[in-house]
């Protein structure tokens, strides 16, 4: 359904004035029209009954009159009996469309999750973590009420509508015409009033993504916050965010509490036309008493279903705003994609190649120029240079995270833009600076990314990882549950967790990302013992400022803006008194 959906709106990203965000949500409503047709058909039968309502309190109202105790009787089973059909009626329509308004907001919450796992990773570093958050929980959740308030108040409040009209006509086509004349200046002011909460809900909505924002960034930065002692200031940040949610919900609260009274006075006014008329007939024998009570029973009929047409009305209108935000993440489209043809990845024996790499993330700002080198199949190579030199870009276009601006990357002689994402970066696996956990246990963190997995084959990649000794020691060893991003860990121990899930992962070609840059020396001295065992038989591209940590590498490649200036061993590097034998000299003087 995505797919189908992305290519209608990349067809067209901007949107008529005239037609409505709700259009889009027909390709979830498709799958889920059974239901909805049958909550359908129990509305029809429960909005039914509305005439026979007004028709029956006639019938009293004459009985009564006449005293035909017998007859009241009769009448009252009869009622009983509808009030029955009229319940299991009601029953099925909240049911059935409750049902079908979960199934269109899960639809559409996991398309859009699935949508947002495909896109660049520009897209994420441009966002906030809260307001994509808030997108995936209260937007949809708020589509998915309107969507059930759609076809469980608006549309059955329009029929009751219609239905008590009808029968208002059948009973006095005089005094229905005049209860429509104030219809039109009731239907113009419910437009206006929805139009304006649109506007507001758009702006409250906008600001609830910017708290939520706020909140995860201050979450996240809490041990910062508590070291810098900024509490006060991000209590005075966090109270301005606050205030301005707090003026734009009063906002809509304003115009919602402006409109109701304004419209009831209009329909107050309109009935005491209508009682006027009504006497004035009944007076001059065009209309008999039992007819008009039946007819003022309907008036009575009509209030209900026209204050839920303006507050579903509304609250449709609302959650447009709530459509828009959901359908604006479908309209990105990520750059890197697969070619229709693309072919698995066979497994590799790790020999990579770049031949005239070039990258820019800006056209005039060149990141990589033109770089061309050859790693062979277990060979140790380190990248170092300054910050900026391009040594994160080289691996990130190895994972194809982006893609080379020209020349190309191959694995064992394979264009890496010939294969499938998920077999490329299968026979890759990185160990980052900075360890990311997840809730969960630590048998599950190490075998990330596996429905099902061995827990004998989780130890033996602890072990190797020098993992094991720590973990046996928690209080459910391999079953205790990790906290959030694992701060119950220390880094040490973190970054071995993260040797273990490169180990069970099993790659033939290794990135290590400043794996020990922030290790205390005990921490350190552990997890370099676990790299080693990891490296192995592995191509391996390290990455790091420590020289110490790349003396042993087969090659070392210097990068200076966007260039390899120098290669070679260490040894070698030193003896030609280059780049890397300055870096050298500083680092250890």
């Amino acid at each position: 359904m995505t797919k189908q959906l992305t290519e209608q709106l990349t067809k067209s990203t901007t949107r008529s004035p005239k037609q409505t965000s709700y259009w889009l949500l027909r390709d979830y409503l498709r799958p889920h029209w059974l239901l909805i047709a049958k909550a359908f058909l129990c509305t029809l039968g429960f909005i039914g009954t509305m005439p026979l309502l007004a028709h029956i309190l006639g019938l009293v109202s004459e009985a009564l009159a006449l005293g035909k105790v017998s007859e009241i009787v009769q009448i009252s089973g009869y009622t009983v009996l509808m009030f029955v059909g009229r319940g299991l009626c009601q029953y099925g329509q909240d049911a059935l469309m409750a049902k079908a308004a979960l199934n269109v907001a899960m639809d559409l919450r996991v398309d859009v999750y699935a949508h947002l796992q495909k896109l660049d990773l520009d897209y994420f570093a441009e966002s906030r973590t809260g307001d994509l958050s808030y997108r995936l929980t209260e937007d949809i959740d708020r589509i998915g009420e309107v969507v059930g308030k759609f076809f469980h108040q608006f549309v059955p409040s329009i029929l009751q509508l219609v239905f008590v009209l009808a029968y208002m006509f059948y009973l006095n086509w005089v005094l229905t015409l005049t209860t429509l004349l104030v219809a039109p200046l009731v239907a113009l002011l419910i437009a206006w009033f929805g139009n304006r909460m649109l506007e507001l809900s758009r702006r409250s909505q906008d600001q609830v993504s910017s708290l939520s924002s706020l909140l995860s960034e201050v979450f996240s930065g809490i041990r910062l916050i508590r070291a810098f002692a900024t509490e006060g200031y991000e209590i005075q940040r966090f109270k301005a965010e606050a205030e301005q949610n707090r003026r734009r919900k009063f906002a809509t609260d304003r115009i919602r509490a402006i409109q109701y009274p304004f419209i009831g006075f209009i329909e107050a006014f309109g009935i005491c036309g209508l009682f006027v008329l009504g006497a004035w007939l009944i007076s001059t024998g065009q209309l008999t008493g039992k007819q008009f009570v039946a007819f003022a029973a309907g008036v009575l009929l009509l209030i209900d279903p026209i204050v839920n047409t303006t507050s579903s009305y509304n609250e449709i209108k609302q959650a447009e705003a709530s459509v828009d935000r959901i359908f604006e993440i479908f309209r990105v489209q990520p750059t890197i994609i697969e070619k229709p043809n693309a072919q698995e990845l066979p497994e590799v024996t790790g020999k990579v190649e770049y031949q005239n790499v070039q990258f820019h993330y800006q056209p005039d700002q060149p990141i990589l120029r033109g770089i061309s080198f050859l790693a062979f199949s277990g060979e140790v190579i380190a990248l170092v240079g300054s910050s900026g030199a391009g040594k994160s870009t080289l691996m990130n276009l190895l994972m194809r995270f982006y893609d080379p601006c020209g020349g190309k990357i191959l694995i064992d002689g394979i264009n890496i833009q010939d294969v499938t994402l998920q077999s490329l970066r299968r026979q890759i696996a990185v160990v980052p600076q900075e360890t990311i956990l997840f809730s969960g246990t630590i048998a599950s963190n190490i075998a990330f990314g596996q429905e099902t997995f061995e827990i004998e084959a989780v130890e033996a990649a602890a072990k190797i990882a020098n993992a094991h000794e720590f973990i046996s020691q928690l209080p459910h060893g391999y079953l205790t549950w990790v906290g959030e991003r694992g701060v119950n860990l220390s880094g040490g121990q973190r970054q071995r967790i993260a040797i273990a899930r490169a180990v069970l992962h099993n790659p033939k070609i290794l990135i290590l990302d400043e794996a020990t840059s922030a290790l205390d020396a005990e921490s350190e001295s552990l997890v370099q013992e676990a790299l080693q065992r990891l490296m192995l038989g592995r191509t391996v591209f390290v990455i790091a400022h420590r020289l110490a940590t790349v003396r042993n590498s087969d090659r070392i490649f210097v990068l200076e803006q966007g260039q390899v200036v120098e290669s070679g061993t260490h040894d070698q590097l030193i003896q030609q008194g280059g780049r890397y034998a300055q870096f050298h000299t500083r680092q250890f003087q």
